[in-house]
Order: structure tokens, then sequence, then C-alpha cells
């Protein structure tokens, strides 16, 4: 039987250069620095899809999250890891991905270098029951407005916050 505890995955230092690979429960346990892929999915509208995460996370679970993605495996690109974790999570196919940023994250249970991208898809959606329990889109304002009173990935937040002062930047700059 599969376990994620045993999933391979990428140990990066501070300036994001590869030290290694390890299983993910090692990773956890030491709390080292590792890789993940970051997928803000839009649809047509301008609306992102937020995903609620299951209780059986081993990182913030039942918290609702921004994107979809996860720990870049060992061997994987960042970018093969989004296009992985888009299948697996919510059944989309390849499709063009759009870099947005880099961005280094830490919390007391987190330590994480992520590329975050972006797609378009109306759905409908696959969503992998083992990590994602519900999702619904909503306007990226109204998403940061809701994690003041839900539970929101810190590091998804800090992503939202970054996406709408770009967007407000450029808004600013059209007037």
């Amino acid at each position: 039987m599969y376990s994620p505890g045993e999933e391979i995955v990428q140990i990066v230092d501070e300036e994001n250069r590869k030290l290694g690979e390890l299983p993910r429960r090692l990773m956890r346990e030491q709390g080292l620095i590792h890789r993940a892929g970051y997928i803000l999915v839009f649809n047509a509208a301008g609306e992102l899809f937020i995903q609620k995460r299951t209780a059986s996370k081993d990182i913030y679970p039942g918290y609702w999250d921004v994107a979809a993605g996860g720990v870049v495996q060992g061997g994987e690109s960042y970018e093969q890891s989004a296009e992985r974790e888009l299948a697996e999570e919510l059944g989309i196919g390849p499709g063009p991905l759009t870099f947005l940023f880099d961005q280094y994250y830490e919390d007391a249970d987190n330590r994480v270098w992520g590329r975050i991208f972006s797609c378009v898809h109306e759905g409908p959606f696959t969503l992998q029951e083992e990590e994602v329990e519900d999702g619904r889109f909503m306007l990226p304002r109204m998403a940061l407005d809701l994690s003041a009173s839900e539970p929101f990935t810190p590091d998804g937040v800090l992503i939202l916050q970054k996406i709408l002062a770009r967007q407000e930047a450029a808004s600013a700059e059209t007037k």
C-alpha cells in the first residue's frame, strides 16, 4: 500500500540549491526545506478555484487552499510536479501553465521553496478524495476576505496577497 510519508522529495537549502532526496516523513520530522509547486486555477471570469484539504493531510489538515499542488518529488522539475499534481488533485490534463514567481515560506511546521504557476480551466474537476474534500470558484479578493474567518494555508494566503497586490499595481498603472 502506498504511503505518502514514504514519497521521496527534493531537499534544498535556503538558496534553493538541491541537497538531496529523502522520504517526506523524514523531511517533516526534521523540518527540512523542500520544494513545492503551487498552481492557481482560474476560470475565464477571473475567479479562483479554492479547495478544502482533507483532514488526513500531513500539514494544514482541513484548511482551505488557494492552489493545487504539492511537494516536488525526487528527480522532478517544478513544472513536472505541477502537471502531476493538477492531474492527481483535480483531474486536469496537461495544459499551458503560466509561471508567476518563486517564493520562500517558513513557519513552525513548514519550510518550503515554492514555484507559483497559474492556469485557466472551467471545470468540471475530478477531486482526489484522499487530498481534496471540496472546492469552489470565487473571486480572489473574496478568498482573501474568507481567510480572516476560515482556516487557510498560510503559504497560500501569502501567495494570494502577492497576486492581489500585483493586480492592484497593474490596475493603478492603467489609470
